[in-house]
């Protein structure tokens, strides 16, 4: 199988700060540039992963698909994470870009948390995740509500108009 070279370009989202790695201790050797890695699509999994890949974070970013929600609701939201826990990955979030705070009260300082439009983005990956755990777990995946077939995830290209049936078949996809 010859391997496909792929380009990989984050914009969205800024560099995480050297302040923290993903589980939000201090780095001492980590650069907050994406590793390098044997393939770039590899690297840009690392990249997401460092950010994303946490249990609560995924479950946080859902949480807020909902729309803005209060640190109380957010905690009622999510049972079993410590308020430290969830503290510390809002502050996580804020500092990549996938979530914004607004004040509502100066005293006691209270804020609420939306997901900015990157964080947004995240709901059609966490949409497909939930639809392998479904499978995976002995489930059944999303249905089509009209007719009751099981719906497929498809990569498709708006500018051919067409879906790419195997992407890494004719090597059509490129991380860009």
């Amino acid at each position: 199988m010859p391997v496909t070279v792929r380009s990989v370009k984050m914009n969205s989202m800024a560099p995480r700060s050297p302040a923290g790695d993903a589980a939000g201790s201090p780095r001492s050797s980590r650069s907050p540039d994406p590793p390098q890695a044997a393939y770039p699509d590899a690297t840009a999994l690392e990249w997401a992963a460092a950010r994303v890949g946490d249990r609560w974070t995924l479950l946080i970013v859902h949480a807020l698909l909902g729309g803005p929600l209060r640190f109380g609701e957010l905690a009622e939201a999510l049972p079993g994470i410590a308020t430290n826990v969830l503290s510390q990955r809002l502050k996580r979030l804020e500092g990549d870009g996938l979530v914004i705070s607004n004040a509502y009260s100066a005293r006691p300082p209270r804020f609420s948390y939306e997901l900015t439009q990157a964080g947004r983005e995240l709901a059609g990956v966490l949409a497909l995740l939930a639809h392998w755990g479904a499978v995976a777990g002995g489930g059944e995946g999303v249905r089509h509500s009209a007719c009751g077939t099981a719906l497929e995830a498809r990569w498709w290209c708006p500018t051919c108009d067409r879906p790419v049936e195997d992407p890494d078949d004719e090597g059509e996809l490129r991380f860009v």
